[in-house]
C-alpha cells in the first residue's frame, strides 16, 4: 500500500518532467521554464478533471460526460499548444482562467450553492499559484474563486433544473478526489518554500546563464538549462540531486568551504573544481569548473555560477609541461657546464704549472727572450682561463643548490686587506686609484670567508674594468646594526636603466665601446647575487650613466641563519636608477 501511494505521489513530478520537454527551447531561465511547465500540465490534465467531476454529479447523461471534456480538451490543449510553440503564457493563462471560472460558476449554478461541487471553487485559486508561485498569482486565484462562486449563486435562483439534492453523498467524490490528487502538489511546495525565491534570483540573472540555486543542505533546488547542458544531464533529472556528489572527491574540501561562507557568511567567494559531467554511453567524465557564489538569494540558499575553464586548465597544463621542459633544459645545461669546467680545470693546471717552470729556468734557461714571453703570455691566459672556468663552476653550483657554504666568524679587516692587496697589481696597470676603508667597528662576521672573499674580489675586479684610467674605486666596510655593509664604489662608465635591468644574469655583459675591450664571461655579479643569497643577504646597485656604479652588500653579522630585518640602506644620490637583490626577488627601483 505504501508503495503504491508512493509511486501515486510521484505522478506530479513525472508529468512536470515530461512537460518541461514541451516549453520552448529558448526559455533559459529556470523559473520561467518551471512555471510554462506548470500551465502546460494544467491545461493537458483540465479535460481529465472535468470529465472525473461530471462522473460523480447527478443527472448527467452519456453525452455530457463525453461532450463537455471534448470541448475542453479542444481549448485546453490548443491553449497548451500556443504555449508550447510561441514561449508565451500571459494569454494562455487569461483564457484558462476564464474558462475555469465559467466552468466552476456553472457547476456550482446547475448543483446549487449548498452542492459539494461549490468547494471545487477553491481549485482555481490553488491551481494559479501553483503554475504562478507568486503573491500576484495568488491574488488572481483567489480573486477568480470568488468570482466563480459569486456568480455561481447568482445563477441558482433563475438556472432552471438547478438542484442539490438528487446526488446524495456521491457528490462528495469529485472534491474528495481533487484533494488527493493535489496532495502530494502541496507538499511539494510546503518542502521547497524557498524555492520560489530561488527561481525568481535564477530567472533575474541574465548576465550568466549558467546559473543554480544551492540549498543550504547542499541540494540544488533550482537550474537553468544552460547549467544543466553544461553537466551534461536533463534539468528535471539535475533539480533536487546533491552537487556535493558531482564534485570530485579531491576538491570537496574547496567547494564546501566557499559554499559555507556564502551560505553563513554572506560572503561572495567562488572556487575552482572539477564536476562529474556525463559521458557517451555509462561514461562520466570530471571536467574544472569555476564556480562564483552569491548569497543571501534565499533563507539558506545560495547562487552559483558555473564557468566551463577546461581551455584555462589546458593552457596551464601546456605551461606546466612547458616550464617542465624549460627547468629540464636549464638543469642538463648547469650539469653539461659543470661537466665540462670540470675536464678543463686538470689540463689549465698543467698548463700554468709547466709554464711556470719554463719561466723559472726550472727545466733550463730559455734561449731566447721571446719564448719567455710567450710562455708568460701563456701562463697568464691560462690563469684568466681558469678563473673563467672556475666561476662557471661555482654559478653552476649556486643554480644547481649544490654550493656549500660554511659559515665562521673571521675579523672582516683582514679579508678586505688581503682582497685589496690582490686587486691592487690590476688597479695600478690600469691607472686606477684603490682605496679601501674598513670602520672601526667593524668587527667580526659569521660567514663563510671564501665566499666573501670572493665576493668583495669580484667587486673590485669588475670596477677596476670599467673604470677608465686616472679613476677611483673605493671599498667601504662597517657595520650597521646586525649587518655588515660592504659597498664598492667607482667613478666609471655607469649603466642605464636597460642595461641595469640585464645585470646579473649569467654570461651577461654591458657591450659598448667602451667595455668591449675588456675580457670576461659575464659571471661576475651573478656569482656575487648567488653568494650574497646564499648567506641571506641584501645586494642594491646604483646607476648612472657616466656618473659610475655603486654596489653594496649586506651580511647578517650572526651568520644565515640569524638574520634581522635589515637596516635601512645609506641615502641614494638622486636620480639613479637602483637593482636591488634580496632573498630571491629582484626588481629595479629608480629614485625620484
Amino acid at each position: 500500500m505504501s508503495t503504491a501511494i508512493a509511486r501515486l505521489s510521484d505522478v506530479p513530478a513525472s508529468l512536470l518532467a515530461a512537460c518541461d520537454r514541451l516549453v520552448h527551447p529558448r526559455i533559459d531561465a529556470a523559473g520561467e521554464r518551471d512555471r510554462q511547465a506548470r500551465l502546460i500540465a494544467v491545461l493537458l490534465a483540465a479535460p481529465f478533471a472535468s470529465g472525473i467531476a461530471l462522473a460523480f454529479a447527478p443527472e448527467t447523461g452519456v453525452g455530457l460526460v463525453l461532450g463537455v471534456p471534448s470541448a475542453v480538451a479542444a481549448i485546453a490543449w490548443a491553449l497548451a499548444l500556443a504555449v508550447s510553440l510561441g514561449g508565451r503564457r500571459a494569454h494562455a493563462e487569461r483564457i484558462g482562467l476564464g474558462l475555469a471560472v465559467a466552468g466552476i460558476a456553472a457547476a456550482i449554478a446547475w448543483l446549487g450553492p449548498a452542492s459539494p461541487f461549490a468547494l471545487l471553487a477553491g481549485a482555481i485559486g490553488f491551481e494559479a499559484f501553483w503554475v504562478g508561485r507568486t503573491r500576484a498569482a495568488a491574488a488572481a486565484g483567489t480573486a477568480a474563486a470568488l468570482l466563480a462562486l459569486a456568480l455561481g449563486i447568482a445563477a441558482a435562483g433563475w438556472l432552471p433544473g438547478a438542484n442539490a439534492a438528487d446526488g446524495g453523498a456521491w457528490q462528495w467524490l469529485a472534491p474528495l478526489s481533487y484533494v488527493g490528487l493535489s496532495w502530494p502538489r502541496l507538499r511539494d511546495m510546503i518542502a521547497g518554500a524557498g524555492a520560489g525565491a530561488a527561481e525568481r534570483a535564477v530567472s533575474g540573472m541574465p548576465f550568466d546563464p549558467s546559473s543554480m540555486i544551492v540549498a543550504a543542505n547542499g541540494e540544488i533546488v533550482a537550474a537553468t538549462a544552460a547549467a544543466a547542458d553544461a553537466l551534461g544531464v536533463a534539468r528535471e533529472l539535475l533539480v533536487g540531486t546533491t552537487l556535493l556528489d558531482r564534485v570530485h572527491v579531491t576538491d570537496r574540501v574547496a567547494f564546501l568551504g566557499a559554499l559555507a561562507d556564502a551560505q553563513r557568511r554572506g560572503e561572495r567567494g567562488g572556487c575552482e573544481v572539477r564536476l562529474r559531467v556525463a559521458g557517451q554511453g555509462a561514461a562520466a567524465t570530471y571536467r574544472p569548473f569555476a564556480l562564483s557564489f552569491a548569497p543571501d538569494i534565499a533563507d539558506g540558499a545560495a547562487c552559483l555560477l558555473l564557468r566551463d575553464v577546461s581551455e584555462v586548465a589546458e593552457l596551464r597544463a601546456a605551461l606546466a609541461r612547458a616550464e617542465a621542459a624549460a627547468e629540464s633544459t636549464d638543469i642538463a645545461k648547469n650539469r653539461f657546464l659543470a661537466a665540462v669546467s670540470h675536464e678543463l680545470r686538470t689540463p689549465l693546471n698543467s698548463i700554468i704549472g709547466f709554464s711556470d717552470m719554463l719561466i723559472h729556468g726550472i727545466a733550463g734557461p730559455l734561449a731566447d727572450e721571446r719564448q719567455r714571453e710567450y710562455v708568460d703570455l701563456i701562463r697568464r691566459s691560462g690563469d684568466h682561463l681558469l678563473s673563467v672556468v672556475n666561476a662557471i663552476l661555482d654559478v653552476s653550483k649556486i643554480e644547481a643548490g649544490a654550493y656549500g657554504i660554511r659559515p665562521e666568524p673571521f675579523a672582516v679587516g683582514e679579508a678586505v686587506e688581503l682582497c685589496r692587496s690582490m686587486t691592487h697589481q690590476q688597479a695600478l696597470e690600469n691607472g686606477l686609484g684603490l682605496i679601501a676603508e674598513v670602520a672601526p667597528g667593524a668587527g667580526e662576521v659569521c660567514a663563510d670567508r671564501r665566499a666573501v672573499q670572493q665576493i668583495i674580489i669580484n667587486l673590485l675586479s669588475n670596477a677596476i674594468k670599467f673604470t677608465p684610467r686616472g679613476g677611483k674605486v673605493v671599498l667601504d666596510a662597517r657595520r650597521r646594526g646586525a649587518w655588515l655593509r660592504l659597498s664598492v664604489a667607482d667613478t666609471g662608465i655607469g649603466m642605464s636603466d636597460e642595461e641595469l635591468a640585464r645585470i646579473g644574469r649569467p654570461f651577461t655583459q654591458i657591450h659598448n665601446d667602451f667595455t668591449r675591450q675588456f675580457d670576461g664571461a659575464g659571471l661576475g655579479l651573478s656569482l656575487v647575487k648567488g653568494l650574497v643569497r646564499l648567506h641571506e643577504g641584501e645586494m642594491t646597485i646604483e646607476s648612472a650613466p657616466g656618473q659610475g656604479t655603486t654596489v653594496t652588500v649586506l651580511l647578517p653579522v650572526a651568520g644565515p641563519k640569524g638574520a634581522e630585518a635589515p637596516a635601512q640602506p645609506a641615502p641614494r644620490t638622486p636620480g639613479t636608477p637602483r637593482i636591488e637583490t634580496g632573498g630571491f626577488d629582484e626588481k629595479i627601483r629608480k629614485s625620484a
